[in-house]
């Protein structure tokens, strides 16, 4: 893909890396001639660093904005990333655009209104997984879609968990729950209907954010009476 990212600092800095060693084609706008230069290092010249605001119509022209697929708008301020990404949105008609979120309390702006389609608020995010992780016990949330509303989780079958011994087919899944896989030892299995879950399995599973408790519990140990 063709990623555009708006902001230079440790942030865009990292996340250009980041996309590069994926195979992508990434260009960063930076406002500041020092960071600028830092970036000319710290990327070894794989990037092209265009130098003025993203929030300046003119220098994202220049940055090529009309052939990207993805803007990332991630500089400290709340609101140049949202003329960014309204820019980029109702503009220049970037498919996917993303916001960096810097204080909390700005989060209620960033909505598809002005131009975001994904809004990283990290004090938020940081949140829900503490408070997932103290209330799931050993499950794990290993990836958030559709701005939250689905979940991939990483759960072990407790010994005496409501599942044990029973097969894929028989289990009162939560609605819209689909088991992904199974990793049994050293095996990848996948969860047919007649696949007979045990004891350690290591189930990968999709469902919405909504029923990981309920899944938590089939999953996990089972309640004495």
């Amino acid at each position: 893909m063709d990623v555009l990212i708006a902001g230079g600092g440790k942030v865009g800095s990292y996340l250009a890396s980041f996309l590069l060693a994926g195979g992508h084609r990434v260009k960063v706008i930076e406002v500041r001639r020092e960071q600028v230069e830092q970036l000319h290092r710290d990327l070894d010249q794989r990037v092209e660093i265009v130098l003025g605001s993203g929030s300046d119509p003119e220098v994202l022209e220049l940055a090529g904005i009309r052939r990207m697929n993805v803007v990332a708008a991630v500089t400290g301020a709340d609101e140049i990333n949202l003329v960014i990404t309204s820019l980029a949105r109702f503009e220049f008609n970037v498919r996917r655009t993303i916001a960096r979120v810097n204080n909390p309390k700005n989060a209620w702006m960033f909505t598809a209104d002005m131009g975001v389609d994904v809004a990283l608020n990290q004090a938020d995010l940081m949140g829900h997984m503490i408070a997932e992780e103290m209330s799931l016990g050993d499950m794990m949330t290993l990836l958030k879609l559709r701005r939250g509303q689905f979940s991939l989780v990483e759960e072990k079958v407790a010994p005496n968990a409501l599942v044990v011994g029973k097969s894929v087919g028989e289990l009162n899944l939560p609605a819209g729950c689909v088991f992904a896989a199974i990793l049994r030892k050293d095996q990848l299995i996948i969860p047919q209907a007649d696949v007979v879950l045990q004891p350690a399995d290591e189930i990968l599973a999709v469902l919405q954010t909504s029923q990981v408790q309920h899944l938590a519990d089939l999953l996990g140990p089972k309640n004495a009476p």
